[in-house]
């Protein structure tokens, strides 16, 4: 069974879901026939890679909330993350393009290394000092912390149509699928979970999707046919 992702670095609830979906997952009793893919998907696309504020700012002008909301919010999503075990920055983060982010993850796919980079991504925006935006070198040190090559991720930095097209071709699958916000999960592409759900949810839609698996149901017995060993022989 496949279970699709999409989710966005600057995104707090798919840091939070992502933790929430594998609790879920690690007790499945299935968990071993469940293949995970993470899929790319901005919620500022439109956004210059230089274009970097505050966080408190940028939900103050998104949302037309005051500086003490949008505050109470991060203190909200803090403890949410702290209820899964993760660390949240509550104060002092920024906001910014993930676009190069999503490339680099493209990149660190076919090295087996996407999830591990998507994580080191999480925590570097919602737990570390440190910017993950507007900082090419600062994306390269948490590359080579994956074990990715540095020259190979620089080059992806460098070349602003390196990836990009893998990037567009998951938002535009994550539209046609109907995806209006993420994290979104789609469990083998027959039932579709949108939200950092509570883990119980995560739980039963991996269940109802597994148990929607059932073999084929032949329609007559077994016939001629050519397998591993050979071909059936006419007349035999």
């Amino acid at each position: 069974m496949r279970v699709e992702i999409w989710s966005d670095i600057a995104c707090p609830w798919c840091y939070v879901g992502k933790a929430r979906f594998e609790k879920a997952l690690g007790e499945f009793p299935h968990r071993d026939g469940v293949e995970v893919v993470h899929r790319s998907f901005e919620l500022d696309p439109g956004r210059g890679k230089d274009d970097v504020e505050p966080v408190l700012g940028m939900l103050t002008a998104k949302y037309g909330m005051s500086e003490a909301q949008a505050q109470a919010g991060e203190d909200n999503l803090g403890a949410q993350a702290a209820a899964e075990g993760l660390p949240y920055r509550t104060r002092g983060r920024d906001h910014g393009s993930t676009f190069d982010m999503h490339r680099l993850l493209h990149f660190a796919e076919a090295a087996g290394k996407r999830e591990a980079l998507l994580d080191a991504f999480y925590r570097a925006n919602f737990a570390e000092e440190r910017s993950v935006f507007a900082d090419d070198e600062r994306l390269v040190e948490l590359a080579v912390a994956v074990g990715l090559d540095a020259e190979g991720a620089r080059a992806v930095l460098a070349d602003p149509a390196a990836h990009a097209e893998d990037v567009r071709a998951d938002e535009r699958e994550a539209a046609r699928l109907g995806a209006r916000g993420v994290p979104f999960f789609v469990l083998d592409r027959a039932y579709g979970v949108s939200g950092a759900q509570p883990v119980e949810v995560f739980a039963r839609a991996l269940d109802r999707a597994w148990q929607a698996r059932t073999p084929l149901a032949m329609v007559q017995g077994d016939g001629d046919a050519c397998g591993p060993d050979g071909c059936a022989v006419p007349g035999a």
